[in-house]
């Protein structure tokens, strides 16, 4: 028989493997926004950063730090903390170790949305941007029709999760069939479009960081900030509900409104995201896996390690995928593509959500 201070000791040494993890990644992230400021097709040195920081610095540099990379960096640190820590909650909240915000058909149905605003409402005309790709010119629009539909995806869940019932399963299949909807929706849409609107739905479906602006980061910031507290006071719930259901309601728990809000708050980090710089793959799904690895599965730890993971992870795919074959730069979505699906098929070869998820 374990002893209660057996089980006290083993708890506190999980929670310092946790906060040394945490400062371990912070440093880390420190380090890759250094090296993602000063790397690029233009190169701004350390001295040059340095004199910049103190007043002294060339105009050309400060356009290329202050209005182009520091708003990426930042826009890829909020958005690889939010797809991050929505893939954690999903779940938690799913028990299922494949499950992501995606599962719910918000890419396809943000993608579905892109493409309507493109096609319909005439945003499809492009132009040559500073990295010689097609670009949107009208990217008010387009976000604002990708984050409808996406939130109308949720909606849709949602209802028919209440009218059946609020089981994982349930949300699981109604997330399979928006997708497929939403997916057929896109194909259609591609397929009466011209030139020129093809073109403008491909190149918003890659998760690209280039789009950051001041003004993207500010409402990104407004925006998930209230939600990842959110998630902060419900860990002990969302524990409680990895347990089993009949588990949650021995302590009280209302699992029908926590599983609900917490889906909700989920996707609508995630349709932010998705909204403003297109499809990132695998974020959510990958790093809740490496950090439970990591740390083990205990979600009052496992979020807020996701979080700062998250925000690192993505950070330095962006900065690689703008760096490799400099000075073309690759959208972000691309490269976590290239990189997630790998190290996903070995975490499930290697089998480590077992031990997390039994």
């Amino acid at each position: 028989m374990i002893m209660p201070e057996r089980i006290l000791e083993q708890y506190k040494q999980h929670l310092k493997r946790g906060v040394r993890f945490i400062a371990s990644v912070s440093m880390i992230l420190l380090t890759v926004v250094s090296v993602s400021i000063v790397v690029g097709s233009a190169e701004v040195g350390f001295v040059e950063l340095y004199q910049l920081l103190t007043g002294k610095g060339t105009a050309f540099s400060a356009q290329i730090v202050y209005q182009i990379r520091l708003p990426r960096i930042i826009g890829g640190m909020l958005a690889g903390t939010a797809l991050a820590t929505s893939g954690a909650v999903v779940q938690s909240l799913l028990r299922n170790p494949l499950a992501s915000p995606f599962t719910l058909g918000i890419s396809g149905a943000s993608a579905f949305g892109a493409a309507f605003a493109i096609i319909v409402l005439g945003a499809g005309s492009t132009y040559e941007s500073s990295n010689d790709a097609s670009a949107i010119d009208n990217p008010y629009l387009v976000t604002s029709s990708a984050f409808l539909w996406s939130i109308l995806s949720v909606a849709v869940i949602i209802l028919v999760s209440k009218l059946r019932d609020t089981l994982p399963e349930t949300i699981v299949l109604a997330g399979i069939a928006v997708s497929t909807l939403f997916g057929a929706g896109i194909s259609a849409m591609q397929y009466f479009a011209d030139d020129i609107q093809l073109a403008s739905i491909v190149f918003w479906t890659f998760g690209d960081l280039g789009r950051a602006t001041w003004e993207y980061v500010m409402i990104l910031g407004i925006s998930l900030v209230p939600i990842m507290i959110f998630f902060h006071y419900q860990t002990w719930n969302y524990k409680s509900l990895r347990a089993g259901d009949e588990y949650a309601k021995s302590l009280g728990i209302k699992i029908d409104w926590v599983r609900l809000s917490g889906m909700l708050a989920a996707s609508l980090a995630t349709a932010i995201v998705v909204s403003f710089f297109g499809v990132i793959a695998f974020v959510g799904l990958v790093v809740p896996h490496i950090v439970r690895k990591m740390i083990g599965g205990d979600d009052p730890m496992t979020l807020p390690a996701s979080a700062v993971f998250g925000g690192m992870f993505l950070v330095g795919s962006d900065t690689l995928a703008r760096t490799v074959i400099s000075p073309v730069m690759l959208p972000v979505g691309i490269l976590t593509s290239f990189i997630g699906a790998p190290l996903f098929l070995f975490l499930l070869l290697k089998n480590t959500h077992k031990a997390y998820w039994s």
